[in-house]
């Protein structure tokens, strides 16, 4: 038989009982679009986690005192300093150093008040963080040397502090009491990786802070950035060597500084958001096996209910292979009007979830073509037997049923 003919056939069987063959795709439409939401949820996290761990910097090592079980009783808590950091800098592997300490502090613009976060660091911050002013620029190293009472702010502590439309350039801001003079603002950058708001920040040089705010000598974080992310395993152990050595480590000691490696952070994060994309995924998944079950249950009252339908067609010549591509297309039919359907849904869906909830979502076409496959896939599979049963059928029984 012509497979166009078939087609027809089978599209008008389907248009025949309307509403069933709805509730029959309602099960494949749910489960296609359950699919592409959760994955693109799951994709949308995944990117976003990465672009907020991105922009704390590339090929970097974070260097913090204390080891890696914390502080223990009667053992001395390492500590770092300025002097590590340089000492740091001088390896062959480290295209940027930037130690940094950060405290909360209480801002003040005339009678205008604010909270944020103040860091003392150094000039190559600004490079290891890619993070580029919007105004002015950022304090200099002779400005560093002079222990000068200067700070460059972040996008939030602007709109906070200063009215829409002023210019906070060479302005005087009190942080803690203290009188600083704006020379800088940064870019607009957004959430971090732990999802704070990374333009609530004020940066001032590390001798300012370390003098006139936080009376210490100490750092609280060293910021090293390798000259490739191949280098960082290599750079990691020389850093290691180095501060064992310089903190007079005897071999037996453990480590009074922990180091973290942000490339394993990040891959550590993409592949526990991956896993549990998937696992979402495979739970919205069954939901499609449900509606293939209902396929198979309706294809089965189908063919009772047209047996001698069935009959009349084997007696005019039809095959018994006629019959089963006949009831597979419309099996195929339904999971295929179902997996559209269900696109559209789910695409609507992530759009109205993205807008509404302010979610991050991305929806990426090979989900979309696995959905409607594995939906395709689903149809064939509990559409066989059906088929298959309506195929065998005795033609002259067939004739008789009623």
């Amino acid at each position: 038989m012509d497979l166009l003919a078939t087609l027809q056939i089978a599209w008008r069987s389907l248009l025949v009982n309307k509403m069933r063959s709805i509730l029959t795709m309602l099960g494949i439409i749910i489960g296609v679009a359950a699919v592409i939401v959760v994955v693109a949820l799951g994709q949308g996290a995944t990117s976003g986690i990465t672009d907020r761990i991105a922009s704390m910097g590339s090929n970097l090592l974070m260097v913090m005192p204390g080891g890696s079980s914390g502080p223990v009783r009667g053992t001395a808590v390492g500590q770092l300093t300025w002097e590590d950091a340089q000492a740091i800098g001088k390896l062959p592997l480290v295209k940027n150093v930037a130690p940094q300490v950060s405290t909360q502090a209480t801002l003040a613009n005339g009678n205008t008040t604010w909270t944020a976060s103040v860091t003392g660091t150094v000039l190559q911050l600004q490079e290891i963080k890619d993070w580029p002013t919007s105004q002015g620029g950022f304090f200099t190293d002779e400005e560093l040397q002079r222990v000068s009472m200067v700070a460059v702010l972040g996008q939030t502590v602007v709109d906070n502090l200063f009215s829409k439309g002023s210019n906070p350039l060479g302005a005087t801001i009190r942080i803690n009491g203290l009188p600083f003079t704006v020379v800088g603002v940064l870019t607009a950058k957004g959430a971090g990786g732990t999802g704070n708001d990374q333009d609530n920040t004020i940066y001032i040089p590390l001798t300012t802070a370390q003098q006139r705010m936080l009376g210490t000598k100490n750092v609280q974080m060293i910021n090293v950035q390798a000259i490739s992310q191949e280098a960082l395993p290599a750079l990691q152990e020389t850093v290691t060597s180095l501060l064992r050595q310089r903190h007079r480590l005897s071999s037996s000691s453990e480590n009074d500084f922990r180091i973290v490696d942000m490339a394993e952070v990040l891959s550590t994060v993409e592949d526990t958001t991956k896993i549990m994309t998937f696992l979402l995924a495979g739970i919205a998944a069954i939901s499609l096996v449900v509606g293939g079950i209902g396929i198979m249950n309706i294809m089965l009252v189908s063919v009772t209910e047209r047996t001698r339908e069935i009959g009349i067609r084997m007696a005019v010549g039809a095959t018994s292979d006629d019959i089963l591509v006949q009831f597979m297309i419309e099996s195929l039919l339904l999971s295929v009007i179902g997996g559209i359907c269900g696109t559209l849904i789910g695409w609507s869906g992530t759009r109205i979830l993205s807008l509404v909830a302010g979610w991050s979502m991305k929806i990426v076409p090979w989900v979309v073509l696995l959905a409607i496959g594995f939906a395709m896939m689903v149809g064939l599979f509990f559409g066989f037997y059906p088929a298959r049963k309506a195929a065998s059928a005795n033609p002259i029984e067939a004739l008789r049923f009623e």
